[in-house]
């Protein structure tokens, strides 16, 4: 009977452990990006330098190829959260999507112009009668390029001609001589200053913080989970600001096709044109900006609320720990 007691015992203490043991293991979560970029490095840094894990959390990371197909994978429940422009956010909340953003990614317009090296570039008006590599509408780099073209007079349609291209491509027609100027995005325009290109325009410096990327979710989201997600994504941020050097290597390792060199110069160009965010907050002017040129533009129908768009909750609970 004794005998019987301790087996019973050590089962139960077996059952209790477990369950402490399947509590104790990190929650799995899927990510879905719109590419494999650069500009999603503190995202990267959060999930190599293991800041993700310290809030328990194992991030499974998916590449949807778009924008739109990232948000679909959240919309649809096969993806607990996407990163992308915040600007599909908004197009699918305007279509009655119960859809949020949760947090900022990218907080700078991170879309630069090169030219070829004997181009004489001086001002925007230069390219008139040109052809431009840009990347296929609506992606936001095409619509900056539009944007800018429309404010200093020129027809983007009639004085440009643009060869539109599938995004990350654009380097291709650019260095085949097939276009005098690009609009690119990194690393695609380092790829370009190593072939002797030079940048003339950045974005960035033009138009100073501008919510360009963010971490969607759906607004039914487990609190905790999508928390944790926020306040790991602002602990790398911080890292990515005292540690710069880090971050490289980080980059280096998640881009191991591509040249190092190019890789550190772009992770250099965006930290010194403060692409990457100081935090995961949006700032409403930011935010404006970046959904003003959306709507100038038709993408968006009407300029949306600040609130509607973004969930400032689990931003503040993240901002606010030390």
């Amino acid at each position: 009977m004794k005998s019987k007691r301790f087996v019973l015992a050590i089962v139960a203490l077996a059952l209790v452990f477990g369950s402490i043991s399947a509590q104790a293991e990190p929650k799995k979560v899927v990510v879905s990006q719109a590419f494999q970029s650069l500009l999603y490095l503190p995202f990267y840094v959060a999930m190599d330098a293991g800041f993700f894990q310290k809030q328990g959390l194992t991030i499974e990371k998916e590449t949807a190829g778009s924008p739109t197909v990232a948000l679909q994978a959240v919309i649809s429940g096969s993806a607990d959260y996407s990163i992308h422009g915040p600007e599909w956010v908004a197009i699918a909340v305007s279509k009655g999507a119960p859809v949020q953003a949760v947090a900022n990614v990218v907080n700078g317009a991170a879309v630069w112009i090169a030219t070829a090296p004997d181009f004489n570039y001086t001002k925007i008006e230069d390219l008139k009668g040109q052809t431009v590599s840009t990347g296929l509408m609506p992606t936001t780099s095409t619509s900056l390029f539009m944007k800018l073209m429309k404010e200093r007079g020129i027809d983007p349609v009639k004085d440009v001609k643009m060869t539109q291209v599938a995004i990350g491509t654009e380097i291709g027609p650019f260095l085949a001589g097939q276009a005098k100027a690009a609009v690119l995005y990194e690393p695609g325009l380092d790829q370009a200053v190593a072939q002797g290109m030079k940048v003339v325009e950045s974005f960035p410096k033009l138009y100073g913080p501008f919510f360009f990327s963010c971490v969607a979710a759906r607004n039914s989201a487990d609190p905790e989970t999508t928390q944790k997600l926020v306040t790991g994504l602002e602990a790398a941020m911080r890292f990515m600001r005292a540690n710069p050097d880090s971050a490289i290597r980080i980059a280096k390792t998640e881009f191991p096709k591509l040249d190092p060199k190019v890789v550190e110069a772009a992770v250099k160009r965006m930290i010194a044109d403060k692409v990457y965010p100081e935090s995961v907050t949006v700032a409403k002017d930011a935010f404006t900006t970046a959904m003003n040129v959306q709507y100038q533009l038709g993408n968006l129908k009407e300029m949306p609320a600040y609130n509607a768009i973004v969930n400032t909750a689990y931003i503040n609970k993240a901002v606010a720990l030390k």
